[in-house]
Formats: C-alpha cells, sequence, structure tokens
C-alpha cells in the first residue's frame, strides 16, 4: 500500500503531463549543433511532426467536431469516454467554418532559418533589390530627358513597368505598406490610363492584412474600372468580393455576388463556394438547386484530353505518360475496343479508329497517325475514303504534293461524293497552278455539299488568282454570309476590292477586319497603305503607327514613318526609326546612310560627320559614303579630306575594274540593288530643300530601300478540305480545327 496514494481534492488531475523526456523538448533545437548540421545537410527537410506528449496518441490537444470543440477539450483523454464528437453540440450551433468565435488562432510555429524557406527569401529580396535599381535608372533616364529638352522621348510603358514590377517585389517581400504607396503612385500618375486594374491587387494586400472593409471598397473600385469586354477578370474580382464577405461572416451579401457569378459565367468554385453559403445560412432548398447547378458546370475537357501534353516540362510529361499508361486504364481501353470490335456496331469501331488517328495528330505525332490511318485502306469503301482524306490532307501539310494526290484519287474512288476529298484533291491542282482544274474541282465540291465553306473559299482564292475578280467577290460574300466574323474572309473582300482599285470599300472592309482583331500590325499597315494611295496622309500615318507599336520590326512600316517625317521636315524625329531599322538589318548600309542624312539635313554636321565615318568603317568599299565624307571634310575644314579623296579614288578604280571584267560589286558594300522600289525614298530626300545647305547630293546610283507587301502571296494558299479550319497567312499561325473530318 505504500505506493498507492489517494487523490484529494487540492491534487491537480493534469499534473505530469509538462514531465516528458528532454529528447522530445524543441526550444533548445537553435543550440543544438548535431541537429542543425543534420538540416543543413538534408536541403532544409525537416522530419515530421510527432506527438509531443508521449503519454498520448495526439497530444493534449483537443479534438474538434465540424460545428466546435466538445465540451469535454479540457479534460484528458482516457478509456471511459470516447474521443471525437459529441451529440451536445450538433444542436442550435451556428455555422462557423472560419473559426472566428474562438477569437485568434495562436501564432505559427517559427520557420527554422536553415530550411529551404530562405532560399527563397533571398530570391525574392534580390529580385527587390533589381527592382530598386531599376527604379533608379528610369528616374535617371527621365531626368536626362527633362534636362535635355526632349520630354516627349519618355517612355510611359517602360516608366509604368518598372513601377509595377517595384510594387510586386514590395508584395512578393511582405512590405506591404511600401507595396500599396508604389501602387497608389501607379494610379495617380494620370498617364496610365489603363491602371484601374492594379486596385485589385491592392484589394489583395488588404484581404492578406484581413482589413476586409478597404478589399472590398477596392475590389468594387477595381470592377467599376473594368469594362463589359474584360468578362473573365470581372468574374475573378466577383469572386473575390464574394470570399472577402465570407470572411466577414456576410453571406447573404456572398451569395448575391456569387448568384451574379453563376448567372453570367458558371464555375466550379463559384459553384461550390454558393452551395456552402446556402448551407451557412440553413437554406436546404436553395442550397440543393446551388448544388445542381454546381454538377451541371461544364468542364470543358475530354477524357482523353487530360492526357495530352501541354507543356515543355519533362516531369510533367512523364507523370501525364504514367498515368495514361496505367494498367487499369489500358485493359479498360482494349476491352471497350473488342467488344465494339465483336459487337454490332462495327462502324463504330472504325471511328474509334479514325478518332485515335486524330488524337495522334494533335498530339503532333504525325508517324502513329499514318499508320493507324494506313490500316484503313483495306476496309470497307466509307472508312476508306474518311482514311484516305485525312492521309491526303496529312502529306499536303508536309508538302509531299505526290502522296497527297494519290491519297486524294483513292479518297475520290472509293466515294466520288466525299466533298473533303474533292477539296482536296482541287488544293493539289492549285499548288501546281491548273487553275481551271482546281475550280472545277471545288464546284463539284459545293454541288455534293452547298454548306462546304473549303471549297467555296478556295474557289474565291482560284478565281482571284485568274483575275476573274467579280466571280471571286461573290465566293467571298457568299461565304461571309455564312462565316460572319472570319477576318480571312473579309481579308480576301478587301484585297479583291482593292484589286479593283475601289479603295474606299477596300478600307470599309479592312476596317471589319481590325473590328475583329484590333491589334493586327499586318492589317493596320495595310490599311496605311491604302489610305496613303488614296491620299489622306493623316490617316495612313496614324495605322502605321499603331502597327508600328504593335510589331515595331516590321521594315516596311518603319521606312514608311521615316520618309513620312522627312516629308514633313522633321528630320530628328526620323532618325529614332532609322536607328531602329539598323538594329534590325545591321548588314544593309542604306540605313545607317539614312541615318547620317537626317543628321546632315537637320544640321547636326558634327554627328552627321561621326555616322560617316561609322560607316565607313563597317563598310570601307561604300562609294557614296565615301563622297559624304569628301564633301563634309572639305566643308569644314578638317585635314582628313586627302584620305578620304584618295580612298574615294581607288574605290571607284575598283568598281570601274569589276564592272570591265563582268564582276557585280558586293551587295552588303555597294551603294546599288537589284531592287528598285526604294530608290523612291532617297529621291524623296534629295528633292527636299534644306536650309543652309552646303552641298548637294551625288548623281550616283541610288540606294536600295526594299518595299515588300507584308501580307504577300501567302495570304492566298488554299484551305484543306480535310479539316474544318486551316488557314496559312497573315493573321497567325497555322491552325488545325478540333474536326479533321468532314461532316
Amino acid at each position: 500500500m505504500e505506493n498507492v496514494h489517494l487523490a484529494v481534492e487540492e491534487d491537480d488531475l493534469y499534473s505530469g503531463y509538462n514531465d516528458y523526456n528532454p529528447t522530445f523538448d524543441s526550444e533548445e533545437l537553435e543550440n543544438d549543433v548535431g541537429f542543425q548540421q543534420a538540416v543543413r545537410t538534408s536541403y532544409g527537410r525537416r522530419p515530421p511532426v510527432t506527438a509531443k506528449f508521449p503519454g498520448t496518441a495526439i497530444g493534449a490537444r483537443p479534438l474538434a467536431s465540424s460545428f466546435g470543440v466538445s465540451d469535454g477539450a479540457a479534460r484528458p483523454m482516457t478509456a471511459v469516454r470516447a474521443a471525437g464528437y459529441t451529440s451536445s453540440l450538433t444542436r442550435g450551433m451556428t455555422f462557423d467554418p472560419l473559426g472566428q468565435s474562438r477569437g485568434p488562432a495562436p501564432p505559427l510555429e517559427a520557420k527554422n532559418e536553415n530550411t529551404i524557406c530562405v532560399c527563397f527569401h533571398d530570391v525574392c529580396l534580390k529580385a527587390l533589390e533589381k527592382a530598386k535599381e531599376a527604379g533608379r535608372k528610369d528616374r535617371a533616364l527621365v531626368k536626362q530627358k527633362e534636362l535635355s529638352g526632349k520630354p516627349e522621348q519618355i517612355n510611359l510603358d517602360t516608366r509604368y513597368s518598372v513601377l509595377l514590377n517595384l510594387a510586386n517585389q514590395y508584395a512578393n517581400n511582405e512590405m506591404f505598406q511600401e507595396a500599396l504607396n508604389t501602387y497608389q503612385l501607379i494610379l495617380n500618375n494620370k498617364m496610365f490610363t489603363n491602371a484601374g486594374c492594379l486596385k485589385v491587387n491592392m484589394g489583395n494586400i488588404y484581404l492578406k492584412l484581413k482589413n476586409y472593409p478597404k478589399a472590398l471598397k477596392y475590389y468594387r473600385m477595381a470592377l467599376d474600372q473594368i469594362s463589359d469586354e474584360h468578362k473573365e477578370m470581372r468574374t475573378k474580382i466577383m469572386q473575390n468580393i464574394g470570399m472577402v464577405f465570407v470572411c466577414m461572416g456576410q453571406y447573404t451579401d456572398a451569395i448575391t455576388s456569387f448568384e451574379q457569378i453563376m448567372s453570367n459565367s458558371p464555375n466550379i468554385k463559384a459553384g461550390y463556394n454558393l452551395t456552402l453559403c446556402y448551407y451557412a445560412i440553413g437554406d436546404r432548398e436553395r442550397m440543393k438547386k446551388a448544388f445542381q447547378e454546381l454538377i451541371s458546370v461544364p468542364l470543358c475537357i475530354d477524357d482523353e484530353d487530360k492526357y495530352i501534353p501541354s507543356n515543355d516540362d519533362p516531369t510533367s510529361n512523364l507523370i501525364t505518360e504514367a498515368i495514361k499508361n496505367d494498367k487499369l486504364h489500358q485493359m479498360e481501353r482494349d476491352r471497350c475496343v473488342e467488344m465494339v470490335k465483336s459487337s454490332q456496331y462495327v462502324e463504330l469501331a472504325n471511328d474509334l479508329e479514325i478518332n485515335k488517328a486524330i488524337t495522334f495528330l494533335r498530339q503532333k505525332d504525325i508517324n502513329q497517325a499514318v499508320k493507324t490511318l494506313k490500316t484503313f485502306e483495306k476496309k470497307d469503301t466509307r472508312v476508306k475514303s474518311t482514311a484516305a482524306t485525312n492521309l491526303s490532307f496529312i502529306y499536303f501539310l508536309e508538302k509531299d504534293f505526290d502522296q497527297a494526290d494519290r491519297f486524294a484519287d483513292l479518297a475520290m474512288n472509293a466515294d466520288r461524293y466525299n466533298p473533303a476529298a474533292l477539296t482536296n484533291k482541287g488544293n493539289i491542282v492549285f499548288v501546281k497552278q491548273e487553275y481551271e482544274k482546281a475550280a472545277e474541282f471545288f464546284k463539284e465540291a459545293l454541288r455534293n455539299d452547298s454548306m462546304c465553306t473549303e471549297a467555296l473559299y478556295n474557289l474565291g482564292l482560284t478565281y482571284k488568282r485568274m483575275n476573274h475578280v467579280e466571280e471571286g467577290l461573290d465566293c467571298f460574300i457568299k461565304l461571309h454570309n455564312i462565316l460572319r466574323n472570319s477576318t480571312q474572309v473579309m481579308y480576301q473582300v478587301a484585297s479583291l476590292y482593292e484589286l479593283k482599285e475601289n479603295y474606299p470599300e477596300a478600307i470599309e472592309w479592312l476596317m471589319k477586319v481590325i473590328s475583329v482583331t484590333p491589334t493586327d500590325p499586318h492589317v493596320l499597315a495595310k490599311l496605311g497603305q491604302l489610305f496613303d494611295i488614296d491620299g489622306d496622309k493623316s490617316q495612313a500615318f496614324q495605322y502605321y503607327s499603331e502597327s508600328f507599336r504593335y510589331l515595331p520590326s516590321n521594315i516596311t512600316v518603319i521606312e514608311w514613318l521615316g520618309a513620312h517625317y522627312i516629308e514633313t521636315q522633321f528630320c530628328e524625329k526620323a532618325i529614332q526609326y532609322f536607328e531602329r531599322a539598323t538594329l534590325i538589318q545591321p548588314n544593309q548600309v542604306k540605313w545607317q546612310l539614312m541615318v547620317a542624312s537626317c543628321y546632315r539635313r537637320s544640321g547636326n554636321y558634327q554627328k552627321a560627320l561621326e555616322t560617316y565615318k561609322d560607316i565607313h568603317h563597317k563598310f570601307p568599299e561604300n562609294i557614296e559614303c565615301l563622297r559624304f565624307l569628301v564633301r563634309l571634310c572639305t566643308d569644314m575644314g578638317l585635314k582628313e579630306v586627302q584620305e578620304y579623296a584618295t580612298k574615294l579614288k581607288k574605290v571607284e578604280k575598283m568598281k570601274e575594274i569589276k564592272e570591265q571584267v563582268g564582276l557585280q560589286p558586293d551587295s552588303g558594300r555597294s551603294s546599288s540593288s537589284s531592287s528598285t522600289k526604294g530608290e523612291r525614298l532617297i529621291s524623296k530626300m534629295r528633292s527636299y530643300p534644306v536650309s543652309n545647305e552646303p552641298y548637294e547630293g551625288s548623281n550616283s546610283k541610288e540606294l536600295d530601300a526594299s518595299y515588300v507587301d507584308p501580307l504577300g502571296p501567302q495570304a492566298e494558299r488554299p484551305r484543306t478540305g480535310a479539316t474544318k479550319r486551316i488557314e496559312d497567312d497573315e493573321f497567325g499561325d497555322d491552325e488545325l480545327g478540333d474536326d479533321l473530318l468532314p461532316e
């Protein structure tokens, strides 16, 4: 009995729970040399969290039900009373998913500084330093532009990008007040017209700071400033507003936001949150309805699409392949195919094989697609025609026109009324420039299927090549009535009106193209060209400038803008365009000569001399450059005039010798070129009067400034009949439709 102790009222029922093995003491881990060394050598991985109290399986933390903490939470676990849920609190309890009634959660355990999070923190700090450095350089550049009297050259896009990046880096480093100040600085600048969406970022920061009223305020302000055209962004902001209301416990207001999302643009997250909000207010009927709406939201993805690699990450692709080749998935697929083949639905099995080939095409596995389709060569007539049509389509894309012709004939022999096969055959004849025959095949395809848009489109192109403008217009206008928003069709109509020299109609149709694709730089440049031909220089300048803004590497646009500024006597502004052309084509001497000529005509003879010297260093045999160097040095009284005069005579004599023996001078180092279209630009420059001109331009052969149509003949390549949509034109990359089979 000496070892038996009876409990009295003064005894502490919970004594002894703070006595544990010192091995489990985590407070002195920072001073534990062995532990710190282990952390450093394991790339920051920490062991899994175990029970702090060895006497229990979970520890002294109370178990909580989904509605609240049990009333026996303060009592230690015993074998007498069951752990977990209690029935006493399931009635009359309020819905509190965020645990707000229990007060703030205890502070998180401080992370060890030797974990991998330290590396991420270091990266964020370095990024912040780079962002600050970019801000300092941008301010210095702006100050320099203002001091030099050229404030119009300040690049607002660069300033906006620098400030936005700085604000984002402040936010990544949890320097929220600095981030808010930087965002506010951007918003206060009236020059940044599209900065209203940054209020979403400010709302996100206030949400992290749990300042829900301000987060709600900025979300609503951002929603007011974003137009209805940006439907997806407005939906996301509405979803954030709903979540803020949930955090504030205002479930009725949250329901209003989520209901609006589900009525305009339903998605999984909004439907799920709406169901939970109805559960929170206890409205079962509306909760059932919300759940039905949730499960009716389309996923917009086929079962097989989940296994198509969508990125270049090799790890993700390996995981996708592992899932796709899972034994259960393979067994299910094989059993399904075998059951279909052995059933009365044999045609369905053939369709499955065709879809399999199409899936290989979408995965860009051309060899497997061809292998699958070739298995149908000995099948029945309908399947053979379908497979041969797709094979002809594939070989046509690969420019193997002989094989494409062979399979097109095979498809036509199997089914003469197959409009896709006839369209493919017409395409092959079109490539061979036998336009009369191509037109007959396209007409036959249309007789078999009047809604075959590919045949109608290609027939219009054929008429265009045959210079039958009216017939081509008739085809494309009919097609426009079927495909109202097709930019390719509208562009072809504009092109045909241009051939008729009906420039107002061509401009009107290009305006329709711009209404669908407002940022297409080639269409904008084409509009500028047509306005220039029509004599409207101001509109031409506007559209060429817009084209340059979206594609600043188009040499044709750069040339026109530079020539426009020279024509309007603003040679200083023309310099920046020709300098950009020099960066794009550094081996073309003509652009560097343009820059030097602009400096000369603007009266900056010293800068012009330096530029000519630099050109001579790169192109020592360029006669035009040497002539200008001789004249500049003569007028400025420089001693180098004799040196350049000697070099000029030597180069001219070498040119005469080459011409005598029938050799042409190097195009990169000579002032002449095979193209003559660019001569008008230099001729214009020479014809413009310049005050205080010390000398006139030479009478030697002019420089080349090639003018190439940016749209070119690619816009007239035929569309393939085996696909619902395939184009190769100025509007974008080749695009295969989802359905490669004719309906």
